[in-house]
């Protein structure tokens, strides 16, 4: 069973993105948001929420944002998963496993305002997506191992504290993916052969501003960084 308040904002969210690709937007993927065990605990969930992504919110490495008009500009690294097979509605650990085709690192752009305090109204805001940064995809993490990478964030050269699990604020990649894909296809929808799906902040989201670089670099990738204007 699927929480209420989750069913009803899942529901606004899909008529938001039947919305933008109507308008000619391409879907791209899924985003994980809300994981982390404190925010977890809050709002009594058993996951992380799901938003959306199209081409619309994507943007290429080294892109100036402009942050002005936004109320509470963040920006959040991520591990990115390239999916290779179409995932079933209740997937096993095994089904995920195996339809995880890629890794990769990315920058998720949000504006978190107003604060979190409504997980329908969050859901409906598309939990604060505003923008994606997509890094080089690596095949040989097929399966979605992540144990050994270790990572590196500075914001304008400054380094911020990186766990040295990189699942800890997460969870598990694969049970990630697995919850995710439930929630989509509680809609109607299901989690395809070629979406990407970034899995949640590695660490707590990085406050932007005007003049702010934040440059992230997991290891074996090419860095990813991002300006805001």
């Amino acid at each position: 069973m699927i929480d209420d308040r989750v069913s009803r904002g899942l529901r606004r969210q899909m008529e938001r993105r039947a919305a933008e690709l109507a308008d000619g937007r391409r879907p791209i993927g899924w985003k994980a948001g809300f994981g982390a065990p404190a925010t977890l605990e809050k709002f009594r969930l058993d996951g992380p929420l799901v938003g959306y992504m199209t081409d619309g919110s994507l943007l290429g490495d080294g892109a100036t944002v402009d942050v002005s008009g936004w109320s509470n500009p963040v920006a959040e690294p991520e591990i990115a998963v390239w999916v290779g097979a179409d995932i079933p509605a209740d997937p096993t650990e095994h089904d995920v496993r195996a339809s995880i085709a890629a890794l990769a690192p990315a920058i998720e752009l949000a504006d978190v305002y107003p604060p979190p305090e409504d997980v329908e109204e969050a859901l409906a805001g598309n939990v604060y997506h505003r923008g994606v940064i997509l890094g080089e995809r690596d095949e040989r993490r097929a399966g979605g191992h992540v144990e050994d990478l270790t990572a590196r964030v500075t914001r304008n050269g400054e380094p911020i504290e990186v766990p040295d699990d990189l699942e800890s604020l997460t969870g598990r990649i694969p049970d990630v993916v697995a919850h995710l894909a439930r929630l989509v296809s509680s809609t109607g929808e299901r989690v395809r052969s070629g979406d990407v799906i970034i899995t949640g902040a590695i660490v707590p989201p990085v406050s932007l501003a005007s003049g702010i670089t934040v440059v992230y670099e997991l290891s074996g990738y090419p860095a990813l960084t991002v300006h805001a204007g």
